[in-house]
């Protein structure tokens, strides 16, 4: 699967709210997400634009692989997510298997996520509340075929617009937080 993105910073996240309802996007329930992540221990994921973290959605852990990035204005990757439970029912059995392997955590990224679906051109759009970064919205799809990446990055850049979402930030949250100066 490919996973098509756009990030936005957010000034006013009860705008946007009202401009989702306005189009009739359906709100999900709310998550809280605690995401770390790893470093390759042979290679520089920072330089290959690749990420691994296991992630906890209220609790419920995953383990997400994103790939390098496709070139073009929106972002457009590989994306590989798995739970891990009943096994693994913290995902703490995988931390310690990628730590056994030579993987380094490097930082976890706290947020709280409203999610939003768009049924009328199955897209979802969250707006996240990150520990230490603030507010911001991500608008997704999920395709299946590449040659599908241009379509799906012109109607990202064409929610976003009506939306009202004009701040692009293209950074990662992980990289945003490790820009921090008290990291």
């Amino acid at each position: 699967m490919l996973e098509i993105e756009q990030k936005y910073r957010v000034e006013d996240a009860s705008r946007l709210i009202r401009q989702l309802e306005r189009i009739n996007a359906s709100e999900q329930d709310e998550e809280f997400h605690v995401d770390t992540y790893y470093a390759h221990p042979c290679r520089d994921f920072r330089e290959s634009g690749e990420a691994l973290r296991i992630r906890r959605v209220n609790n419920d852990p995953m383990v997400t692989y994103k790939g390098p990035k496709l070139p073009g204005d929106v972002k457009a990757r590989q994306e590989l997510e798995w739970r891990l439970d009943p096994g693994d029912r913290d995902g703490s059995h995988m931390m310690e298997l990628l730590n056994v392997l030579g993987f380094e955590e490097v930082a976890t990224v706290q947020k709280t996520r409203r999610v939003f679906f768009l049924s009328d051109v199955e897209t979802t759009l969250v707006i996240d509340q990150v520990e230490s970064l603030g507010c911001f919205a991500e608008i997704e799809k999920v395709i299946a075929d590449v040659s599908l990446v241009e379509t799906a990055r012109e109607l990202i850049k064409s929610q976003g617009i009506q939306l009202g979402l004009e701040k692009n930030e293209n950074r990662s949250y992980l990289g945003m937080l490790l820009e921090l100066p008290n990291r």
